[in-house]
């Protein structure tokens, strides 16, 4: 097989999913993005019609890059968002909503903990095997889309990993399961990240096992050094501090780092593109600000996961007076991301020297400005805005027997443009976050 062969990422994102094929050297030769609905029939939920999103949406990506890749590439590979969750049938039909991360349905009767997802996948059982119980399978969205391309109902160890205790390192739990109303043999088979597990149906591509959708991104993101911060600009705002030595933060994560040696301190916050969207649609025109003349935002129209873990919050608009626009209000939003961002990093202890961004929030440039305002920090834009999907296509030649070590996959990073600070907006943007701090501690419990 030749080293020239292209592989596919397909990434299973909160409106859309997104698909890349790339050559060895991580060039996007193809793209494809197929919406899907993101359904919020509750203020404190969230979740996908799972055919449409899950089953269908991967397979049209890969159809819609046929003509162009498909006959010469080597494999595909799935990553999704975590965590997730539906129950199907005999065939691999969902039957229940496709719950995404932060609904409800995923609390505990003791109400949301700090520790890395917080059980989510637990009680995300729960109610399905409720809703469904006796169903063929309960399949996070990347094992319904590994079956529907390749009849494998299967998903990495990664994936698996974030639903501890319901997965505990070595396999499925039996008591966990049968708490939930379920069994071991109805959950997805578990395969290492970058194994070959099987064959896309009526072709001869691979199909690889791909990981969670944050771990892609960082594979190919090239935030490997100390004082690197990642910042995943999707639906989601995910922020990683890169760090050489252990540091355990009240409200923050650490994890392994893809790079040796390395770890990563942040999370997820709900300061991403769900909320900078429905200011977009809300405020209508942009238009020109003065730095001066920008109220604050508390940005947590649904909660807040890290660093605050609290479902309840709720968004405030500080400071609003006569004189403020529909612009305004909007750059208020993107600053609001960017203090998230500030935040985390002043929390982790950590140096900070530059952020590297990635995700589709990359093409939104008043966004960028302003999480290096926010922040005093340069932003190096990534070359692929379609990052999960791009470090998906780098596990796939991992399954074809093209690349043998994800450590190699650094060599993809690339940088479209550095976005600078504007000296003219450190002033007011200072104190905007010294609010944005306060607005904070005045929402939390027993402030």
């Amino acid at each position: 097989m030749s080293a020239k062969a292209l592989t596919i990422g397909i990434d299973i994102g909160t409106t859309a999913v997104k698909a890349v094929a790339a050559d060895e050297d991580g060039q996007v030769t193809a793209r494809v993005r197929i919406p899907h609905r993101l359904r919020v029939p509750a203020p404190n939920r969230l979740e996908h019609d799972a055919d449409e999103a899950w089953r269908h949406g991967p397979a049209h990506a890969l159809k819609a890059l046929a003509d162009l890749c498909r006959p010469d590439a080597a494999a595909v590979a799935v990553t999704a968002m975590v965590p997730s969750l539906t129950a199907v049938d005999d065939d691999g039909r969902p039957l229940t909503p496709g719950l995404l991360y932060g609904d409800v349905r995923g609390h505990s009767a003791t109400g949301p903990d700090t520790t890395f997802l917080s059980g989510e996948a637990v009680e995300f059982l729960r109610w399905t095997a409720g809703e469904a119980p006796g169903a063929h399978g309960y399949w996070p969205a990347m094992a319904v889309a590994n079956h529907a391309l390749a009849g494998e109902a299967m998903i990495d160890n990664s994936t698996a990993s974030t639903a501890y205790p319901l997965f505990d390192g070595t396999g499925w739990s039996e008591t966990v399961c049968a708490d939930c109303g379920a069994s071991p043999a109805a959950m997805p088979r578990v395969e290492t990240t970058g194994a070959a597990a099987g064959r896309v149906r009526d072709s001869d591509c691979a199909l690889g096992v791909g990981a969670v959708d944050a771990v892609c991104e960082q594979l190919v993101a090239g935030a490997d050094q100390d004082g690197d911060v990642l910042v995943l600009c999707g639906t989601t705002l995910i922020v990683w501090v890169t760090s050489g030595e252990f540091r355990e933060v009240p409200g923050l994560w650490t994890l392994p780092h893809t790079a040796a040696g390395k770890l990563q301190i942040g999370g997820p916050s709900n300061a991403g593109g769900l909320f900078l969207g429905w200011v977009d649609r809300l405020v209508g025109p942009a238009g020109d600000v003065d730095p001066g003349r920008v109220p604050v935002w508390s940005p947590y129209l649904r909660g807040e996961r890290v660093p605050l873990h609290d479902p309840d919050r709720r968004g405030v608009l500080d400071g609003l007076d006569l004189t403020h626009d529909g612009a305004s209000v909007r750059r208020a939003a993107f600053e609001a991301s960017g203090f998230v961002v500030r935040q985390i990093i002043e929390m982790s202890g950590a140096r900070a020297t530059r952020i590297v961004a990635t995700g589709g929030g990359t093409r939104v440039a008043p966004w960028m400005q302003a999480i290096a305002d926010a922040t005093g920090l340069p932003v190096s834009v990534s070359g692929v805005a379609e990052g999960a999907a791009l470090g998906a296509a780098y596990l796939g030649r991992m399954a074809a027997g093209l690349e043998s070590s994800v450590s190699d996959a650094a060599r993809w990073a690339s940088v479209d443009r550095v976005v600078d600070p504007d000296p003219a907006w450190t002033n007011a943007v200072g104190d905007r976050y010294a609010r944005f701090l306060e607005l904070a501690t005045a929402g939390a419990p027993n402030a």
